[in-house]
């Protein structure tokens, strides 16, 4: 079975790798194929895939092919994973940059810097998806992409349910609180529902009982993880929920904003510095076996030990945990994806899906993030509580920011991005939406058919 993987050259492809690598079962992924623009981060990449695998010491590890041309990476795939970066990290660290000239966030996919980086993307995806659709018509596409709710419904025009969303968040979060709870996180039945980085978990059910309850009541255990250090035991209560990450920049805001302007660096140009270092020395001519791997993890391990720091600054919640810091996120998903449907493995997972009758505040075709049952049939979302007023709120006011950027990507309207930006919640006024628009314009010449 062939797995492609658009953004070939991505800093996380080791973790995709890395867990292929462990699947041997019948019908595993035995070719995967690096699709990129840049010859440098293609062959970087491949350095420590080779790496990886000599290191795995396995018989069957997947053969590794390199491109720079889409229609050959695409051909004869089973599965194409997305995960492109329109702009690269350059992209990033301007979004970031222009907002929080303006007093609002820059974070990539939330706020001015997620309309920002959707009006960029979406072109990108639905040109994507329609190669998709008449090279690989029979490939189920796994989409990582940023802002990747917005994303997977663009491309869902398209391709339909056979584009999948997913998100590393959600799976973070539930395992974290079931762990808590005395439980194994693959025993216990997450209630999550929401929109990319916009969700919320209401219960976690062990055995038939939903243990949630228990742990609210609790605000020394609330107060031991990531999540109940960012937002604080009170307010955990006060929800009655525990809210994605993500959602401490909303309930947050302006703690948020304010540690980001004093911060010596933004996120995004911290790991566009970064990453330049390690693809420089992954690239480097004459490095000896391992060298490329080492300078991979040691890359990865502060990258994910400095994740959020300006949140958790603001909160005053310290540094990470350790135990935030091991991996099994989104390339866990994604493999437990591909599996349930290339083997017809029934498997229950949070993924982006289109809504159907899910969710009555939103239409059928909007993509939320909810569980699903996986099958070969592909993932569908199962039944969940209605959200209270609060959250419903939120939702659809998100999802009609992410349907104007869908329209302006369409019809290459100003008019139609300027809604994007002054209808977001942390867009507090239309003046500094059409001067977040004059910014990114200016700084982003993927932006050029606004007009």
């Amino acid at each position: 079975m062939r797995l492609t993987i658009l953004g070939g050259g991505g800093f996380r492809v080791p973790l995709v790798y890395g867990a292929l690598l462990g699947d041997h079962a019948e019908g595993r992924v035995s070719h995967v194929t690096l699709y990129d623009e840049d010859p440098a981060r293609l062959a970087a990449m491949t350095r420590v895939l080779a790496d990886l695998a000599a290191a795995a010491a396995v018989p069957d590890a997947p053969a590794v092919t390199a491109t720079r041309d889409l229609d050959e990476a695409l051909r004869g795939a089973a599965f194409v994973f997305s995960a492109i970066r329109v702009g690269g990290l350059d992209g990033r660290a301007a979004d970031e940059r222009v907002a929080l000239a303006e007093g609002v966030l820059g974070q990539e996919t939330v706020g001015a810097g997620g309309v920002a980086y959707g009006l960029r993307t979406v072109p990108v995806a639905r040109e994507i998806a329609r190669r998709i659709a008449r090279t690989a018509p029979g490939a189920w596409v796994i989409n990582f992409t940023n802002p990747a709710g917005l994303v997977t419904e663009a491309m869902a025009e398209e391709l339909g349910d056979r584009v999948i969303g997913i998100c590393d968040s959600p799976v973070g979060l539930g395992r974290r609180i079931a762990r808590l709870l005395g439980a194994r996180p693959e025993e216990a039945w997450i209630d999550y529902v929401g929109l990319n980085h916009l969700g919320w978990v209401r219960g976690l059910r062990i055995g038939g009982r939903d243990e949630l309850p228990r742990l609210l009541a609790d605000a020394e255990a609330l107060e031991s993880f990531e999540e109940g250090r960012l937002f604080g035991a009170e307010w955990l209560r006060s929800l009655g929920a525990i809210p994605n990450e993500y959602l401490h920049y909303y309930y947050f805001n302006r703690d948020t904003v304010r540690a980001y302007q004093e911060a010596g660096q933004t996120r995004g140009a911290f790991l566009r510095d970064q990453q330049r270092g390690f693809y420089a020395e992954a690239g480097r001519a004459g490095l000896p076996a391992g060298a490329a791997l080492a300078a991979w993890e040691r890359t990865r391990a502060e990258r994910e030990a400095t994740y959020m720091a300006e949140n958790r600054e603001a909160a005053g919640a310290g540094e990470r945990d350790g135990s935030d810091l091991e991996s099994g996120g989104y390339e866990k998903v994604a493999l437990a994806l591909m599996r349930a449907i290339a083997r017809d493995e029934r498997a229950t997972l949070i993924l982006n899906v289109r809504n159907g009758s899910t969710l009555s505040v939103l239409d059928a075709g909007a993509v939320i993030e909810v569980p699903c049952l996986v099958d070969a049939n592909g993932a569908h979302p199962m039944g969940v509580e209605q959200l209270p007023l609060h959250a419903a709120g939120l939702v659809t006011a998100v999802k009609a920011v992410e349907r104007e950027v869908l329209a302006a990507a369409a019809s290459g309207s100003r008019a139609d991005a300027v809604k994007a930006f002054a209808l977001h919640p942390l867009v507090d006024s239309v003046a500094v939406a059409r001067r977040l628009l004059d910014g990114y314009a200016a700084a982003h010449p993927g932006l050029a058919y606004l007009r």
